[in-house]
């Protein structure tokens, strides 16, 4: 199955358009880790399914800081994105509402990378989170910051 992917340039005009619209200190850190992450999310070798190419996408902006601030907002706006170019706008909304807390999560070192998957698969494929993935999250978020 083909993918369709985003370019570098639409990811920092959106980055900006959310700072534009709420707040923030504007500039990039290092553009090569947001170039990085955009185009490791391409190799279909090491991300063969849709649900790993956004958790990759999501969890790797979120952590390597390529912007100065709003790393957890863009990440959820490029997901959120993808998940639209790729033809699964039913869950979009889904998965912004949810993200607004993981992403917090995430930066926290509370939640994982395998756990983020289990979330965003789970977002793309069920209607709820089963009552298991329900307790991980709340054993993840209950954790003190690492």
């Amino acid at each position: 199955m083909a993918f369709n992917y985003f370019t570098t340039e639409y990811a920092i005009r959106t980055h900006d358009f959310i700072f534009n619209a709420s707040g923030g200190i504007h500039g990039i850190t290092n553009i090569g880790l947001l170039e990085s992450v955009l185009e490791h999310v391409q190799n279909d070798f090491y991300y063969p399914e849709f649900e790993h190419k956004v958790t990759h996408l999501v969890f790797s902006v979120n952590k390597n800081h390529a912007f100065r601030d709003g790393n957890k907002r863009s990440s959820i706006a490029f997901g959120a994105y993808f998940l639209v170019i790729n033809g699964l706008e039913y869950c979009t909304d889904r998965f912004i509402i949810e993200m607004e807390n993981i992403s917090v999560h995430v930066a926290d070192n509370r939640i994982d990378k395998d756990l983020l998957y289990e979330i965003i698969y789970s977002i793309i494929n069920e209607d709820d989170f089963s009552e298991e993935l329900r307790l991980k999250i709340i054993d993840a978020t209950n954790q003190e910051k690492n």
